[in-house]
Order: C-alpha cells, then sequence, then structure tokens
C-alpha cells in the first residue's frame, strides 16, 4: 500500500464535511468546566484538501520558511461532556513570515506551513512549525479544521496575545523584516464575533529556543467519538476495538469483529506519514479476532504511531485507524 493511499484510507471515514453547521468554542486553559460555543470562522481563500498531498501527513509543517519555532499543541473536546475528543484528525494551515501561503499564485505546487495529525486519548496533537507573519487586514492567525466523522467536520481559526506576538516579532526583526503585526484581535472583522474563545497561548521556551502554544476547542460532539456514514458501513461489518496495552513495548493486541468473511491488513505508519511495517492476515472468517500487534525492531521505532486496519469484503474496502504509544 502506497503512502497516498494510506493518507486517503486515514482519512475515508472523514471526507465527507458539513461546514455550515459548525459551532465550537475554545479557550487556551485546561478548565473543562465552560463549554461556550460561538459560530464558526471562516476556512479563508486558501483551504487546501489535506488529503491532496503525500506531504500533509505530518507533525512538522515548516518546510523550509524562515521564522522563529513554534511548537504547537491542539486540544479538541467534544461540548456534549466536555471531554477528549480521541482519534479525530485535525488539519492546520497557515500563512509564512511574509503572509504568502502555499498552492496558490506564485506558490502553487508548494505545500510548507499544511498539515494533519490525529488526536491522543487525551484529545491531543501537536505541529511544529513558525510563527506566522500577518497581511494587510488580518491579525496573526491560524486556521484549523476538525473532522469529527464523515458528515460533520468543524473549521474556525485561532490567533495569540496580540502583545506576545508583537513581542516575538520585535524580539527576531532579522526574521521578520515586515515588521509586528499592526492589528489586534479586537480590529479583525474574523474575529469580531468573539476572539478570547479563539485565543491561544503563546511563551518562550529559552531551554529548547522555541515558542510553545497550547489552544484548546470544543467542537459538537459526544467527546469521544463522531458517527456518520462511513462509520455505519463500517459496523455493518466490524467493529475494531482499542490497543491494549497501550503505551506498549514489544507486542500489544488490538481486538477485531468480523461480522462476514474479509480479507484483513494491518500496518504502522509513524506521525510524519511513513509505513513501518504491514501484516497480511489472509481470509478471516466472522467472529472474534486478535489482532498481534508485534514489534520489529528498528523497522518499528519508538514514540507515537497510527495502525490502520483494511478489510476487502467482496471487492470493497473498509479502514478504520488507532492511535498507539510505543515505549523503549
Amino acid at each position: 500500500m502506497i503512502r497516498r493511499q494510506f493518507l486517503k484510507a486515514a482519512g475515508s471515514a472523514l471526507a465527507l464535511p458539513i461546514i455550515g453547521s459548525f459551532e465550537a468554542t475554545a479557550r487556551s486553559s485546561s478548565n473543562r468546566s465552560n463549554c461556550v460555543l460561538v459560530p464558526s470562522e471562516t476556512a479563508g481563500p486558501f483551504p487546501l484538501d489535506l488529503n491532496e498531498n503525500d506531504f500533509f501527513f505530518r507533525q512538522d509543517i515548516t518546510e523550509d520558511r524562515p521564522g522563529i519555532r513554534l511548537r504547537q499543541r491542539v486540544r479538541i473536546l467534544g461540548d456534549q461532556n466536555c471531554e477528549p475528543m480521541a482519534n479525530v484528525r485535525v488539519n492546520v494551515w497557515h500563512c509564512d513570515r511574509d503572509g504568502g501561503y502555499s498552492g496558490y499564485g506564485t506558490e502553487e505546487g508548494l505545500t510548507y506551513c499544511r498539515g494533519y495529525q490525529f488526536t491522543d486519548d487525551n484529545g491531543e496533537c501537536e505541529f511544529v512549525t513558525i510563527v506566522p507573519g500577518w497581511y494587510p487586514g488580518r491579525v496573526t492567525h491560524m486556521h484549523f479544521q476538525v473532522y469529527v466523522s464523515s458528515q460533520y467536520s468543524a473549521v474556525s481559526q485561532w490567533t495569540w496575545p496580540h502583545e506576545a506576538v508583537v513581542g516575538a516579532t520585535n524580539a527576531h526583526p532579522a526574521l521578520y523584516p515586515a515588521g509586528p503585526d499592526p492589528l489586534a484581535p479586537e480590529q479583525d472583522g474574523a474575529f469580531v464575533d468573539g476572539f478570547e474563545w479563539q485565543l491561544a497561548s503563546l511563551e518562550w521556551d529559552e531551554a529548547a529556543e522555541e515558542y510553545v502554544s497550547f489552544y484548546e476547542c470544543t467542537v459538537q460532539g459526544e467527546g469521544t467519538s463522531g458517527v456518520g456514514l462511513q462509520e455505519r458501513l463500517n459496523a455493518e461489518v466490524m467493529t475494531l476495538g482499542d490497543c491494549h496495552p497501550n503505551p506498549a513495548t514489544d507486542r500489544a493486541y488490538l481486538p477485531l469483529t468480523l461480522r462476514c468473511p474479509a480479507e484483513v491488513r494491518w500496518s504502522i505508519w509513524n506521525l510524519q506519514g511513513q509505513k513501518v511495517h504491514a501484516q497480511s492476515l489472509g481470509q478471516c472468517g466472522p467472529g472474534e479476532h486478535r489482532l498481534t500487534l508485534e514489534r520489529k525492531g528498528a523497522e518499528w521505532p519508538a514514540g507515537p504511531c497510527m495502525v490502520l486496519v483494511e478489510l476487502n469484503v467482496e471487492g470493497r474496502r473498509l479502514t478504520d485507524v488507532r492511535r498507539l504509544m510505543v515505549q523503549r
């Protein structure tokens, strides 16, 4: 299975977004006591489909863009109970230091400052990038999209405290020749409906020589899962449990229930979108099965990874994904 097929498979249950009805809330703290819903923000003029390019499944989205290194953590909660939304796909994209977006105009064919990750059991994922620049009429910001299920996705933006962004660019004038952002969030029309719920933290980590940011957003959902058309189709054929133990060292198990005969394959992918191991179980009959995910030395490195399970049922391909942490 080639990498492009994995990207489409991993997003196959998340491929039919209904964006218009989205409401979300965001907080820069981890306090779950107040799930306040606010209207969605525009996806902006540059929301490339992140499934269309092999490079978008990755944590480091910087590529060759100069700028101040930024480690961006994102946490997604469900509004019905303010609990973490695990295993949902989070797309992010933003401009570079000069206000340019990859994929458009003179930047057509480029892929910088775009990527996606899947959330862990705590509803979190992480990206490495640069502090974005700005362009006329817009405050410094980052776009995001959360695919909760195949029939619902949330789309919005976040920004950072104006003083913190100005301080960052003033501290590194050679990297940001356009100077500090002249707008405050209150002056940006995209955030007039309440930017305080779309505000991420921004702090300098001296030891790592990078800025770190945390952004928490609550989207419409049950708190742990999303159900749409693809999920219902999968449920007619299979039920996939969670990896255990998780974290794991040399071996983990993944329960799989089949409701009809199917050809079964599973594969391990690191968070940079590289397949590090694959195994075919051949034709399996209906009933309870337990996939043994056995580590294969150096080819299966320690760290977070995704387990992709593929079924072939009479020529129809079904997939599901689970996250696994591998320890040394």
